[in-house]
């Protein structure tokens, strides 16, 4: 006897209840808007870090000791670190099957993004207030 198909759903409805499409397109959006923002931002960042490469304590604070190298530099962490998290969480829920493990990385990896991003604001920011 021939095995016949009793399913008699559509695609839709075979698929509801298989995952969340709530808000996979925001963050699509999010990573792409970030990765954009990165573009101008990594080349405005390089120019005053590759000069402040090898150059006395005293030279490097004061680079980063003008407003707009201190703007640039503290915007590209930001950025750098909120994007890293995105890409990071992707990674992670591709390859993350257990829903307890799954948690825990996702927890782990947005404090890791956020420290990341924090320090390196406030050494910016150190640096740049520093009278």
């Amino acid at each position: 006897m021939s095995q016949q198909n009793t399913d008699f759903r559509t695609p839709r409805a075979r698929a509801a209840g298989l995952g969340s499409a709530k808000d996979g397109v925001h963050h699509w959006w999010n990573q792409r808007v970030t990765a954009i923002a990165l573009i101008p931002l990594g080349i405005l960042f390089v120019f005053p870090f590759v000069n402040a490469l090898g150059q006395p304590h005293a030279e490097v604070i004061e680079i980063y000791q003008s407003p707009w190298n201190a703007i640039v530099a503290v915007l590209f962490l930001g950025v750098t670190a909120l994007h890293l998290q995105q890409g990071l969480q992707v990674v992670i829920e591709d390859y993350v099957h257990s829903k307890p493990l799954l948690t825990a990385a996702l927890l782990v990896n947005i404090g890791f993004c956020w420290v990341l991003g924090l320090v390196g604001v406030f050494a910016v920011l150190r640096i740049a207030l520093a009278g």
